[in-house]
């Protein structure tokens, strides 16, 4: 009988996991492709996703280590008599703050790489040559080509992207270094560099035409992270006492068209502390992200879903960062659907993984949206009370102090209070901010918003809208007229219908009616 193993929380040395005993879910079927399909690849995965544990298997797996693979697909599938002099840089550890201390860590790492190979370094190189003469030295000692391993190839950018001149000078120093995988492919077997951002060929590693992008890969979507098969299998000792449901709905639903999967930083800490919270989320305060959001005055209702394609989700440089690519790299939204509109043309369908990172993400944006982050708290339990008690009158009270008790001072110093999405984002991302199960209709008039809460066996309809406009008296009608309640009667449940109008001139809410539907007999 099988019993509980250890969990191996921020265990990212794949020797370790196998001789103590750790979980490991197997990745080695997808290893063994990548290597028998081509050469040269490149991973962008969100921070904390195993990319590292990836890489250091993969290394395993070209020196030859056997012992560590008994039991996995790889053990009676690759062949143990030839091993590979294998090549690891990871930028991951401490912050790099200028382009000297760049040109100091390179020649560190570099120096590592020829120590642990047994190898003696040319003396007076810059780092291109260092690394150059690193592999064919490797490959001449050896008698194989060599194995090429990056880690955090854009740590050292991403840690300076409010400082865009010092992201610059970093961008250019690593191209420096990546462009000798160009000038020495006859002596490479295999390359893999992982990040968490996609910066263009052109910008970081020009001439390497032939890298192959495997970032959305139907069949490499689940090479890092773990799959609902993963979770019931692998880990099926860790879930009594937990509720499936719940897992899946917190954590699951991270995609690059393929198999959907889980963050394993997040279930690792479910499974050790036993209860649901953002372990990921918590793990990296997203100053930047928040501010640029507010910055861009984006639609907050719009994050929950809408298109894109892929030379938008690709599009991210010092020098321009699109906010769908930001969001999609960092793992703030997933893909949920991929479309071939016309030969070729294919559009992308994002919204949020799972209720950690959309509640969170609300969470963190309602100060920046003016409200005062001491009364977060009380104001979604006030909002969550209201709720279980259908107290419609109080739910227009709440929302009224709400805007009230927004400072005058603020709407004078932000520009996002000018904007017409404003009103509908506070309002949607206080309802997101608390998990709720939220589904949205119509998102492409920034205006207003047509939502959906489904809570506690009721479903709540709600109109939005600002009678600057629109008519006022409007949006209770608005959800008759479309008949948005037809395709909720099924569920045999309460249908509550809401209009909300505001005013962009009183800053305060205008118009609040209600009905509620008669269960069909």
């Amino acid at each position: 009988m099988r019993h509980r193993k250890k969990l191996p929380i921020g265990i990212q040395n794949f020797a370790e996991i196998r001789q103590e005993g750790h979980y490991y879910v197997d990745k080695t079927p997808q290893i063994l492709r990548l290597i028998d399909e081509g050469k040269y690849y490149f991973l962008s995965r969100p921070r904390r996703f195993g990319k590292s544990l990836l890489l250091d298997t993969i290394a395993e797996l070209f020196e030859g280590r056997r012992e560590l693979f008994h039991g996995l697909h790889a053990d009676t599938r690759w062949d143990w008599s030839q091993t590979y002099p294998v090549i690891r840089i990871s930028f991951g550890r401490g912050v790099l703050s200028s382009l000297a201390e760049l040109k100091q860590r390179i020649p560190l790492l570099l120096q590592d790489n020829y120590d642990r190979l047994g190898l003696e370094p040319p003396q007076d190189q810059d780092s291109a040559d260092l690394f150059s003469q690193l592999i064919r030295r490797a490959q001449a000692a050896s008698g194989q080509r060599v194995v090429v391993l990056i880690d955090e190839y854009d740590k050292p950018i991403l840690d300076n992207i409010t400082e865009p001149e010092v992201a610059r000078q970093m961008r250019d120093g690593l191209r420096n270094l990546y462009s000798v995988l160009k000038d020495e492919d006859a002596h490479i077997k295999f390359a893999l560099l992982t990040g968490v951002s996609k910066f263009s060929k052109v910008s970081l590693f020009s001439g390497l035409n032939n890298l192959r992008d495997i970032t959305v890969s139907t069949e490499y979507s689940s090479i890092c992270g773990y799959t609902d098969d993963d979770v019931d299998t692998v880990f099926a000792h860790e879930l009594p006492g937990l509720d499936r449901d719940e897992i899946r709905r917190w954590y699951n639903g991270y995609n690059w068209t393929g198999t959907s999967v889980y963050n394993p930083f997040d279930l690792l800490l479910l499974f050790s502390e036993r209860e649901f919270r953002p372990y990921w989320f918590e793990t990296g305060t997203p100053t930047f992200l928040v501010e640029l959001l507010t910055q861009r005055q984006t639609f907050t209702p719009a994050l929950d879903r809408h298109v894109t394609d892929l030379e938008l989700l690709s599009s991210f440089d010092v020098d321009h960062i699109e906010t769908d690519a930001l969001l999609f790299q960092a793992g703030y939204l997933t893909l949920h659907g991929a479309e071939e509109v016309l030969p070729g043309e294919w559009v992308y369908t994002l919204g949020y993984p799972n209720r950690e990172v959309r509640s969170s993400l609300n969470k963190a944006l309602l100060p920046r949206l003016g409200l005062p982050g001491s009364q977060g708290l009380t104001q979604r339990l006030q909002l969550l009370q209201c709720l279980k008690r259908n107290d419609f009158a109080s739910l227009q009270a709440l929302f009224t102090a709400l805007f009230a008790s927004i400072p005058n001072d603020w709407y004078r110093s932000n520009p996002i209070a000018n904007y017409e999405g404003y009103y509908a984002s506070v309002f949607y991302s206080h309802f997101a901010a608390l998990g709720l199960d939220i589904r949205l209709e119509d998102v492409t008039h920034h205006g207003r918003i047509d939502m959906a809460v489904l809570f506690n066996g009721q479903v709540y309809l709600f109109e939005f809208k600002v009678v600057e406009l629109v008519p006022e008296g409007r949006a209770l009608q608005q959800i008759k007229d479309r008949g948005y309640a037809d395709k909720y009667r099924a569920r045999g449940e309460p249908i509550h219908l809401i209009g909300v109008e505001f005013s962009k001139e009183q800053r305060s809410v205008v118009g609040f009616e209600v009905e509620t539907l008669a269960l069909a007999r």
